[in-house]
Parts: C-alpha cells; structure tokens; sequence
C-alpha cells in the first residue's frame, strides 16, 4: 500500500522522483496506481483488520483528493507549448536616482 501511494504521489507531481531528484507528473500512472489500490481494497473487504482497513481506505482517499486537484491544473508541457516562443521577460530599467545612488556607494566602498 505505501509502495503504491508513493508512487502514486509521484506520479501526480506532488513529490519529486528519487531517481532523477526532478518533479515529474504522469496522470495516466497515477490514475492506474489509484485504481490498483482501489483493487487491492475490494479484493481484501473482510480480509483486513480495522486498522488495515483505515489506512488504506484513508490513503485512497487522500490520493483521490490529490489526483482530482491535480486533473483540475494544466499540463506544464502543454502551458509551454502553448506560450509563444517570442515573448520574453522584459526588465523595467531602473531609475536614474537609483542608478546614481549605487554607482556613488560604490564608488565610495572603492575608496574605503
């Protein structure tokens, strides 16, 4: 159970891949490790202890809370796609007072 809501998490985005150390997400996998707890949940009904029970019962829930606000976000790789390549990040200049203002501190730094 926790091998799967690991990787579940995982897969949705929510924690980085231990692998590659990067933050990748894969709803399609994540969506096939719910639906294998889910699974092992209905296989196991009268099987488990009370406490077995709850906790997989409260991990499916919190992974399909997760995967629903996950699914409501965009995919990064289509927000990119999307997104014209020309537009860029453009820095306002700064005034000229506090151009001025840095230059004579450190001018005056130098001289110290």
């Amino acid at each position: 159970v926790l091998s799967l809501q690991a990787g579940a998490m995982q897969q949705m985005g929510k924690i980085a891949s231990p692998m590659t150390g990067k933050v990748e997400r894969d709803l399609t996998a994540a969506k096939f490790s719910i639906d294998m707890l889910a699974m092992l949940d209905s296989k196991m009904k009268g099987n488990l202890t009370d406490d077995e029970s709850k906790f997989l019962e409260h991990a499916l829930y919190e992974l399909r809370m997760n995967y629903v606000d996950e699914s409501k976000k965009p995919d990064p790789q289509e927000a990119k796609e999307s997104e014209p390549e020309s537009v860029q990040e453009v820095k306002e200049p700064e005034p000229e007072s506090t151009q001025k203002a840095e230059s004579t501190k450190n001018d005056n730094e130098k001289s110290d």
